[in-house]
């Protein structure tokens, strides 16, 4: 484990503590805007979505046995979430657990399309309501920019109204190289007009 200020962080598989269940909750507060359809009772969520985190591709910042932030880091070929029909259906139920699984699967299993050599793909950082604002996220990444051995990095489609969270990637060092422009109905529904791409290339 390393230590980054108030946090402690380490890959998630080897914690030494549960964190499954907590980033689960992490992740039904900060990615609501794709759950609700299936379920608005956030506890559901959390049981539903819990099994999906590949834990050797996450990496957790601990304050004490609580994880105050998480996020993923892969090599572009792997996936970070392994969504599974059978605990989706049993919490969400059979028409809704199978929605969640088609629809979901094809949001957060999206492969790259010939993905650049010796490069990561940073993925779903989250933070815990109260742990915001006290560099929690910040620990994590750098965490993974510092220790990892890839000489370039992607966030990929960040919400363009996530502003607090492209002003973090480019305190980080990301800056903007693509932007994805939602249909005017998608936009309607979500209320975000653009997908901002970032990416950040280390000597």
């Amino acid at each position: 484990m390393k230590h980054s200020g108030a946090f402690e962080v380490v890959r998630a598989d080897r914690a030494g503590v549960e964190v499954r269940d907590q980033m689960a909750e992490i992740f039904a507060d900060c990615f609501s805007q794709w759950l609700t359809y299936f379920s608005k009772d956030r506890d559901v969520i959390v049981r539903a979505f819990a099994h999906m985190f590949v834990l050797d591709q996450f990496y957790v910042a601990l304050a004490g046995d609580r994880v105050a932030a998480f996020g993923a880091c892969t090599d572009c070929h792997s996936f970070s979430l392994q969504l599974q029909s059978a605990p989706l259906r049993r919490h969400l139920g059979w028409y809704k657990g199978s929605m969640a699984a088609l629809i979901l699967k094809r949001e957060f299993q999206k492969p790259f399309v010939n993905p650049p050599a010796e490069t990561g793909s940073v993925e779903f950082i989250g933070t815990a309501l109260s742990f915001r604002g006290q560099g929690a996220a910040s620990a994590v990444i750098r965490h993974m920019l510092e220790n990892l051995p890839y000489r370039n990095y992607l966030i990929e489609e960040v919400a363009d109204t996530n502003i607090q969270a492209i002003r973090l990637y480019e305190k980080l060092g990301f800056s903007e190289y693509k932007r994805k422009t939602l249909s005017p109905r998608q936009a309607r529904i979500s209320g975000i007009n653009h997908m901002v791409s970032l990416c950040l290339k280390q000597a």
